[in-house]
C-alpha cells in the first residue's frame, strides 16, 4: 500500500487530477499494488476565503508522504506569483525537492512543429536544479535613495545571509540575487549522471558562463568535477542560447541535459512544444530521500474550470513518473504505453483532435490498461 497525497489545485486541476487517479488506480489493479489517496484542499479558492496558502501543519503532514500528486495552480483573481511562490515553491523548498525531472519524449501519433523529426529523434530528459539560482526569492524593488536590507537563504545544506546597503539616484531600482552553491550543484549533477548511466551515457550541461561567469563559472567547475567520477559518460558544455537552437535543429543530439534552475524553467517549455505541446508534458519535483511531487508543467486554465474539456495526458504521464519513483516500473511503463494507445485511437480531448472529455480520457486509458496483457 502506497500512501500518496493528492492536491487538485485550481481551475482544471481537480478534473485532470481526477482522471490521473483513475488511471493510477487501474495500474494498481493490473500490477498488484494499491494507492491510499489523501486529498488536500490547497487552492486559490481557499486562499481567497481564508488567506491560507499552505500551512506549517500541512507541510508537516505532507512530509510524511513519499509522493504528492499535484494538479495545477493559478487563478486570475490572485496576483501572479502569490500562489506559485506561496504553494509550489514553498513545497519544493520545504521538502528539498532539488531535482526537477522533465522527460522530453515524442509519442507516436503526436505532432511536432519540427520538420522531418519524429519519435525516434525526440527522446531526452532535462534534469533541472530546483532549489537555487534566481528562484531563491531574494531581492527588492524601491524608488530612489537608499535601502538597507538583510536577505537570507536557508536550506538543509547551508545558510546564506546578504547584508545590503543600496544607494541609487535612479528613479526606481529592482534587483534579484541568484545563488549557485557547490553542494547543490553536485547533488543534482550526480542525479543526472546516474540517470545517464541507464540511458545513452551522455550528459549535456547548460549555462551562461560566458557572461555570468561567477555563478555559472562555479556550475561549470562542479560539472567538470562530477564528470571525472563517471568516465563512461560523454559530456559537453552548452550556452543556454545555443541549446534553444539545438533543441529545434537537432533534438536527437541530446540524452540527459542538466541545467540551473532558471534556464531549466525556460528550455523545458521549449522541450514540451517540440514533443507535441504542453498538454503532453509531465514533470517531477524529486527528493530521492524524501517527499517528491509530480505534476503537469502547464498551468491551471481557470476559464475551462468545470467544463470537462481539459487534456489530462500530461497529468496522467506525471502519474507514470510517480509510479516509477515508487518503484512500480512495469506499471509506469504501461501507463505511458496506454497514453500512446489513446492517441493512436483518437481517444483524446479536442486539442489533440479527439472528442472526449477529460474524465472520458482517463476512463479510456484505465480500461485499456486493464484489458491489455
Amino acid at each position: 500500500m502506497y500512501k500518496v497525497a493528492s492536491i487538485g489545485g485550481d481551475g482544471i486541476g481537480p478534473e485532470i487530477i481526477g482522471a490521473g487517479k483513475t488511471v493510477l488506480d487501474a495500474a494498481g489493479e493490473k500490477f498488484g499494488f494499491d494507492i491510499d489517496w489523501t486529498d488536500y484542499d490547497i487552492s486559490a479558492d481557499r486562499y481567497l476565503t481564508t488567506g491560507d496558502l499552505i500551512t506549517e501543519e500541512e507541510l508537516a503532514e505532507l512530509k510524511g508522504y513519499r509522493a504528492i500528486y499535484f494538479g495545477a495552480i493559478g487563478d486570475d483573481r490572485v496576483t501572479p506569483g502569490i500562489l506559485e511562490k506561496g504553494i509550489l515553491l514553498a513545497m519544493r523548498f520545504a521538502f528539498d525537492q532539488y531535482v526537477n525531472l522533465r522527460p522530453v519524449k515524442m509519442l507516436a501519433g503526436t505532432k511536432t512543429p519540427l520538420a522531418n523529426k519524429g519519435p525516434e529523434d525526440i527522446d531526452f530528459v532535462v534534469v533541472r536544479e530546483n532549489t537555487e539560482d534566481f528562484y531563491v526569492g531574494i531581492g527588492s524593488r524601491f524608488t530612489g535613495g537608499r535601502e538597507t536590507k538583510e536577505l537570507e537563504v536557508v536550506r538543509d545544506l547551508y545558510q546564506v545571509k546578504f547584508g545590503l546597503d543600496v544607494t541609487t539616484d535612479a528613479e526606481e531600482i529592482a534587483y534579484q540575487i541568484g545563488i549557485i552553491t557547490k553542494e547543490a550543484s553536485a547533488r543534482v549533477m550526480d542525479y543526472a549522471f546516474a540517470l545517464a548511466m541507464n540511458r545513452e551515457k551522455k550528459v549535456s550541461s547548460v549555462d551562461k558562463a560566458n557572461v555570468l561567469s561567477d555563478v555559472y563559472g562555479l556550475w561549470r567547475d562542479v560539472f567538470t568535477e562530477t564528470a571525472a567520477r563517471y568516465p563512461e559518460v560523454t559530456t559537453e558544455f552548452n550556452f543556454v542560447d545555443a541549446v534553444t537552437m539545438w533543441f529545434v535543429k537537432n533534438p536527437e543530439w541530446f540524452d540527459v541535459v542538466v541545467t540551473p534552475n532558471m534556464f531549466g524553467d525556460i528550455i523545458t517549455d521549449l522541450g514540451a512544444m517540440i514533443q507535441g505541446g504542453l498538454g503532453l508534458a509531465p514533470g517531477g519535483n524529486i527528493n530521492p530521500e524524501g517527499t517528491s511531487m509530480f505534476e503537469p508543467i502547464h498551468g491551471s486554465a481557470p476559464k475551462y474550470k468545470g467544463m470537462n474539456r481539459a487534456n489530462p495526458l500530461a497529468t496522467i504521464w506525471a502519474g507514470s513518473l510517480l509510479l516509477d519513483h515508487l518503484g512500480e516500473h512495469a506499471g509506469a511503463a504501461a501507463v505511458v504505453g496506454a497514453i500512446e494507445a489513446s492517441i493512436a485511437a483518437g481517444a483524446t480531448t479536442v486539442d489533440l483532435g479527439g472528442s472526449l472529455g477529460t474524465s472520458d480520457v482517463g476512463d479510456w486509458i484505465a480500461d485499456y490498461l486493464l484489458k491489455t496483457s
